[in-house]
């Protein structure tokens, strides 16, 4: 543990130093880092997906710099302190965790999550939607949304009930089809979409966790099939689409499990 402490308080002490002594650091404001922010968080789910341990390691330091970064502008703000940044999570996780630091028994994880969402509200939240941040990327948010929704019993019984939501949503999209009305094709679009995120939950699947693998999935494959089209003299532009089918189709053989 003294190691550790060791560890955090020389990064803090280096942050410390790079913002009163260098010309970049010291110009960098909550908004100017954001971006940045976005893009480190980025780089880490780019390495959890790649199951790179290496680079999860090395992200997740980029992450921590950032953390400090905006408790030292805190500080200059008279906002907060890093001290009052980690004694109010130490307390908010003391709180919600009644079954580990009070007398509340609990039977699964579950029950936990209903718990927790109890606390948030007594908290002062308005309602157990509320956490769900409004700059989540759509497919995370409708995850969230419904992981929320469930904790308070608004959810379907089985997967096959889902499955029908989602077969009835196809068919409601198909009749927007029909009628030609982009207004009603994007909402019922939407729907399907929103249902299949809730299907993959019901399936234990992180839906914009595998949507990101097929996307490197294809990435890779379209790549090689540009690369296979090169070293015979041709180029994708100039082919036809079953010509290009058929080098697909080679690709895919040879990646089956990439």
């Amino acid at each position: 543990m003294q190691n550790t402490s060791d560890s955090f308080l020389r990064l803090v002490k280096i942050m410390d130093e790079l913002r009163e002594q260098c010309p970049w650091d010291k110009k960098q404001t909550i908004h100017t880092l954001r971006s940045l922010t976005i893009e480190e968080t980025y780089e880490l789910t780019d390495a959890i997906t790649d199951n790179d341990w290496k680079g999860i390691k090395e992200e997740l330091g980029d992450i921590l710099l950032h953390i400090l970064f905006y408790a030292r502008i805190g500080k200059e703000e008279g906002q907060f302190t890093l001290k009052e940044v980690m004694d109010g999570i130490s307390e908010k996780l003391i709180f919600r965790h009644p079954h580990i630091y009070g007398d509340v028994t609990v039977a699964d994880e579950e029950e936990v999550k209903r718990n927790w969402e109890k606390l948030k509200i007594k908290e002062g939240k308005k309602s157990v939607l509320g956490g769900v941040p409004p700059s989540l990327p759509a497919i995370v948010k409708a995850s969230r949304i419904q992981e929320k929704a469930k904790q308070v019993g608004f959810e379907w019984d089985n997967k096959e009930d889902v499955w029908k939501k989602v077969e009835e949503e196809i068919g409601e999209l198909k009749e927007a089809i029909a009628t030609e009305s982009k207004v009603k094709i994007d909402e019922e679009f939407g729907d399907v979409l929103f249902s299949l995120v809730n299907y993959a939950r019901f399936l234990q699947v992180d839906a914009e966790g595998v949507l990101e693998k097929t996307n490197k999935k294809f990435i890779y494959r379209f790549q090689q099939m540009e690369a296979i089209a090169a070293a015979r003299g041709q180029k994708l532009d100039d082919m036809s689409l079953t010509e290009m089918d058929h080098i697909w189709n080679e690709v895919k053989k040879q990646t089956a499990h990439t």
